[in-house]
């Protein structure tokens, strides 16, 4: 009867044990994914200088977003080569052109408009990372992109495209808003009379043309 109380009083034992295992175990599991930080929203409206590198070919994007107003300019600086203008809007309407005597553009509509500020939603937390000199955190959204935010002021240090396209932020101002008559593109974008350069015989966008701009800064193909 001895060795049967204690067979039962080591089971008893063995239970109240792996049950609290399992119950710290589980707190442990729930405290971790609830301390995991999440990225901050994007200002509703905001300006910033952008540093891009794309496997050697370089350029600077001077970067206007304006959620309030539903548009996102781009304005874009090839190294040694033209200064593009990108204006997007909410409704899916995109302007791509040049202001100097060449008077380029080429239009496109997309089903999506530009990103909500809210477009790392659902991003997967990956640690903490160095960065240019910031500690940042660091998220992936579906294999698309990685985002890195500085941990102290949790503003945006740095993006890569799973392309390899690496965004560098220069400057970032909350707040700042361009004069409405800057947004308007130039009168020769709305001349449809012959078929410009960039579309195909359909009248549509090219879309080596826009490859690069697509994928690009805030295009609203990376509403995720």
């Amino acid at each position: 009867m001895a060795m049967a109380y204690l067979e039962e009083s080591t089971t008893k034992s063995s239970l109240l044990l792996l049950f609290f295992c399992f119950t710290l175990t589980a707190s442990n599991l729930l405290s971790a994914t609830a301390a995991n930080p999440i990225p901050t929203p994007w200002p509703h409206q905001f300006h910033s200088i952008l540093f891009v590198n794309y496997s050697g070919s370089l350029s600077l994007i001077d970067l206007w977003y304006d959620w309030p107003n539903g548009r996102n300019f781009n304005i874009i600086q090839h190294q040694l080569g033209k200064l593009l203008y990108d204006v997007e809007w909410n409704n899916g309407t995109t302007f791509f052109y040049t202001l100097d005597s060449t008077k380029e553009c080429r239009s496109n509509q997309i089903e999506v408009g530009i990103l909500r500020p809210n477009w790392l939603d659902g991003a997967t937390y990956l640690g903490q990372q160095h960065v240019d000199g910031f500690l940042c955190n660091v998220w992936e959204k579906v294999e698309f992109i990685w985002y890195y935010e500085d941990v102290v002021t949790k503003r945006p240090v740095h993006w890569v495209f799973y392309t390899g396209r690496s965004i560098q932020v220069m400057t970032f101002e909350v707040g700042a808003v361009l004069d409405d008559a800057k947004w308007q593109a130039p009168v020769y974008c709305f001349d449809k009379k012959d078929v410009k350069p960039g579309y195909n015989s359909d009248n549509k966008v090219d879309a080596n043309f826009l490859k690069p701009q697509l994928e690009g800064v805030l295009r609203g193909s990376m509403q995720l």
